[in-house]
């Protein structure tokens, strides 16, 4: 696991216990990119010509958005499922996007896909089961509300079912569903596979408290709280190669509770015992913004605990170390507010991390490494302006906090204006052509976007990119500023779909109702 001894930057390659090399310490980290079919599905074309964004400027290692193990668990409703048997067909989406991925540097971009369940928050209508059925999870309590009210409380109650307490036959079949998520990452081409047991999803209610009442073997307790987490990554080391990369999300936030005693103890605990099992390559640790420690002054549970946290999970690493020497012990990838070059230095310089997760920033400057690579060889890298600025514009949307005040706070659903902005982008990114150019001219229609419009174009939207060749008079039409390209897109945002290329003499662009969209604008 751990570095050499003397300075590590940016550029530093790194090994992982499985024997495999990261290029360097800058790691794109899982965003949910709201690209799949409606109700889950493989993935698409948009997910192929995304990712490629990423994989030709290499990255160290790339991840994929949470991927679903269960088709009736999804979160937002256009999530990638991982199938349910492994055949050449089924397997030849991923194939696509691992193949998509593939970077350009000596040691390559190692590409993961994030293994995820979304278990009592799977949201009613959009969550892949039939209408009020509810979802497992390992106990009986429901998603509440964060700031509870009679109106909130009755959204909640609408949106959340009270979940059904999984019995030992469920968890097996999850055991087995995430080992096959495992497989398909392995034979598809993928590098390795994350555990997403943050941000409340099944693995995360698991481990807390808040969700998880059992009594039995899978409870809560300090002792236990990690048994089906464990059960999975021993599971999934037997059932792939042997420099297959495995790593692990966790996230402070999930621990930060006033409900919760000792929740610093608890998360470093977890930490330290994942650690001594041998054979996870990395784990994440999210939950706050790196860039704000002083943010704990005004009271923020969250950020106090990430603060504390992002600094103590090194430590807690060396402990192990300390104890049994020849472990082969985990990176840690720190995720949270790393957004200049500035930080960069920081964490690493500090030794609070042995990888940088970029997130939403790598949306924003999907051609980071190269930045900082050709700034770096120019001897301009700690120069201002720059070293202490943004990587790229990040958008406005201060508007929002303003919007929230007056409406209810629903988790997922309302997850928030910049989760959408992204997403956007995002889609906005997927259909920009290689190799990019005037990146932030592409982006800039998104800054001018305000909260309600991003919202809405992150959860309406249609495809009118042709399939095959499309006329010239389709493609007037289904311009943006043109009265039937308006109309095609409200057709869309209602589920109707339109033909490919109608023709100059088509009398009707109306096709049926359909259940399958499958790209952005």
């Amino acid at each position: 696991m751990a570095d050499d001894a003397g300075e590590v930057g940016v550029f530093s390659p790194v090994t992982l216990s499985c024997g495999r090399v990261l290029q360097n310490r800058l790691v794109k980290v899982a965003l949910y990119e709201h690209l799949a079919d409606f109700h889950g599905g493989p993935p698409n074309t948009h997910h192929f010509s995304l990712y490629s964004k990423w994989a030709q400027y290499d990255w160290g290692m790339v991840l994929t958005g949470n991927v679903q193990v269960s088709k009736t668990h999804l979160s937002l409703g256009r999530d990638v499922v991982i199938p349910q048997e492994l055949s050449d067909e089924s397997l030849q989406p991923f194939k696509q996007w691992a193949e998509s991925m593939r970077g350009s540097g000596e040691s390559g971009t190692l590409k993961l896909i994030q293994l995820s369940h979304g278990g009592r928050q799977s949201v009613n209508f959009i969550g892949g089961r039939p209408l009020f059925q509810p979802p497992f999870s390992p106990g009986s309590i429901p998603v509440k509300a964060k700031r509870p009210g009679w109106f909130t409380d009755a959204l909640h109650s609408f949106a959340f079912q009270t979940p059904v307490p999984m019995t030992l036959e469920d968890i097996d079949e999850v055991v087995e569903a995430f080992v096959r998520g495992a497989r398909v990452a392995s034979e598809a081409g993928f590098d390795g596979v994350q555990l997403h047991a943050a941000h409340g999803y099944l693995l995360a209610q698991f481990i807390s408290p808040l969700s998880n009442n059992r009594t039995d073997d899978y409870s809560a307790h300090q002792n236990k709280a990690l048994r089906l987490l464990h059960r999975i990554a021993v599971a999934i080391r037997k059932a792939v190669p042997q420099d297959f990369v495995l790593g692990i999300k966790i996230n402070s936030a999930d621990y930060a509770s006033s409900d919760q005693p000792n929740s610093e103890e608890r998360v470093l605990d977890h930490l330290r015992t994942i650690a001594a099992w041998g054979g996870i390559d990395f784990v994440e640790v999210s939950g706050g913004d790196y860039e704000k420690p002083d943010f704990v002054s005004v009271g923020s549970p969250r950020q106090a605990l990430f603060a504390r946290f992002s600094k103590a999970a090194m430590e807690t690493l060396e402990s192990v170390k300390s104890v049994t020497p020849s472990a082969p012990l985990p990176l840690i990838l720190l995720t949270g507010g790393l957004r200049t070059p500035e930080l960069l230095h920081t964490v690493l310089a500090s030794r609070h991390a042995h990888l940088l997760g970029i997130g939403r920033s790598s949306v924003l400057c999907p051609d980071l490494p190269h930045i900082l690579k050709q700034r770096e060889l120019a001897g301009t890298l700690r120069s201002e302006p720059g070293w202490s600025s943004p990587f790229r514009r990040e958008p406005d949307l201060s508007a929002w906090a303003t919007i929230r005040k007056y409406l209810p706070f629903i988790p997922l659903l309302g997850a928030g204006v910049n989760v959408a902005w992204h997403n956007v982008a995002m889609r906005r990114l997927a259909n920009t052509p290689s190799p990019i150019k005037g990146m932030e001219g592409v982006l800039n229609p998104e800054h001018a976007l305000g909260p309600i419009g991003v919202l809405f174009w992150m959860w309406v939207w249609v495809d009118v990119t042709p399939a095959r060749a499309a006329s010239p008079a389709y493609l007037a039409a289904v311009d943006r500023g043109s009265t039937v390209g308006r109309c095609l897109r409200i057709m869309g945002n209602i589920g109707v779909t339109v033909p490919q290329d109608p023709g100059p003499n088509s009398s009707t662009m109306i096709m049926p109702l359909y259940l399958k969209t499958i790209s952005p604008v």
